[in-house]
């Protein structure tokens, strides 16, 4: 990812030149779309989707408000190739059935240019082989296990060697740890980072010393709270998600397990600022998240970013990790239509790769198998909500398939 002044200087006045050619109609639609999207000469239409309703809800507001906003700020910096977005969201409910019902109405039936969506890997399974099918693009935003490549995806989050590995080799190294205890939710992306993360923390030479799940919306943990308490583990590696992380971080605390004494330590790769403002900070104060982005970055690019969401849905809102990368989606998606004078899905698919984006976490860039360069950054809650950056890695290259971890 090396800096290239001239290159990026050549682009952007061919990209402004071509914004001119297009604002003046001199492409028509049938010259950009040629496999029946709803693109017209003034409007493109594509999908969001995610929960609004169920117990993912909590965790995916974020992503549908960043990727309006950013859809809203192309659209008034003169759209992609000259037209301005048209958005068709639909509500996958927290089911994955419907996740997949929701991918193929869009698709089909509204003929979306590209859709951005998803937060569960439950979720992310179920539709894949609708995007496969139809060849359709989906821009995912949440750090996942990793494991899989797809044509049809854009991986914008964490695959298991920028956020778990490294997690834990922080951990282990800063923290001096040696035990751990693993609690997740029940689905494919806690039970699946687990089995990598024990996989690394036995070649290590450390020890597992307890392994749960429970089933999403769980809201009982004290029996697990207990088993804790006579483990006596160096760390919790928690991968709770949705509205379950507001009963567990609650009950932790009644249970008298202070965070911030790190006896245990709590480390998780599921709770982010949009989290913890369900949790409420004074029950996560202490803990560690391994993630790519906090709110609290004081780069100028975060700055900028985090002035206009706030402008957009309130002063009160926060933003997490894969609310960022919601954000990434649109405007990657916007620089490869570019790129290609298209928006034909096999004419971006060759130009998605190497596809570079100055975010609010720094530069981001597509790699070949369809994930993005990043760094890992870990951060320890506040009692305000936010977190303190404690670490921040050198860009690491995205590896979905680890060898030894499968």
């Amino acid at each position: 990812m090396k800096h290239q002044p001239r290159k990026t200087l050549t682009g952007l006045i061919a990209a402004l030149c071509l914004g001119l050619t297009i604002g003046s109609s001199a492409i028509a639609a049938s010259n950009v779309n040629t496999t029946g999207l709803a693109v017209t000469d003034k409007t493109v239409k594509v999908g969001i989707l995610h929960s609004i309703t169920g117990t993912m809800a909590l965790s995916e507001a974020g992503s549908v408000q960043a990727e309006k906003l950013a859809i809203e700020q192309i659209n008034k910096s003169g759209g992609v190739l000259g037209r301005k977005i048209e958005i068709v969201q639909e509500d996958g409910a927290s089911d994955w059935p419907t996740y997949a019902e929701k991918a193929q109405k869009l698709i089909v039936n509204d003929k979306v240019a590209a859709v951005f969506g998803c937060w569960t890997s439950a979720s992310r399974k179920a539709v894949l082989p609708v995007f496969e099918q139809h060849n359709n693009m989906l821009f995912y935003p949440t750090f996942y296990e990793g494991l899989e490549q797809s044509p049809n995806v854009i991986y914008t989050g964490q695959e298991a060697t920028q956020q778990i590995l490294a997690g834990l080799d922080w951990v282990m190294k800063e923290k001096g740890a040696k035990t751990f205890y693993l609690i997740g939710s029940d689905y494919i992306w806690p039970r699946t980072s687990f089995k990598i993360a024990r996989k690394h923390i036995e070649k290590k030479g450390l020890k597992v010393v307890g392994e749960e799940y429970y089933p999403l919306g769980h809201t009982q943990f004290n029996s697990v709270i207990n088993k804790i308490k006579l483990k006596k583990p160096d760390v919790i590696f928690s991968i709770v998600v949705g509205g379950s992380n507001v009963s567990f971080y609650k009950q932790l605390k009644a249970a008298g397990i202070n965070l911030g004494n790190e006896k245990p330590l709590l480390l998780s790769t599921s709770v982010t600022e949009d989290e913890v403002r369900g949790i409420g900070g004074e029950n996560y104060e202490g803990g560690y998240s391994v993630t790519k982005y906090f709110q609290s970055m004081t780069n100028p690019k975060n700055q900028e970013f985090v002035k206009a969401f706030k402008k957009k849905w309130g002063n009160g809102m926060v933003i997490g990790d894969v609310t960022e990368s919601a954000y990434l989606g649109p405007w990657l998606w916007k620089a490869a239509v570019e790129k290609a004078g298209s928006f034909d899905i096999n004419a971006i698919k060759k130009t998605l790769p190497g596809i570079e984006f100055n975010g609010p976490n720094g530069k981001v860039k597509i790699h070949q198998n369809h994930h993005l360069y990043m760094k890992t950054v870990v951060g320890q809650g506040q009692k305000n909500g936010q977190f303190k950056v404690v670490y921040e890695s050198e860009v690491i290259e995205p590896n979905p398939f680890p060898k030894g971890y499968q």
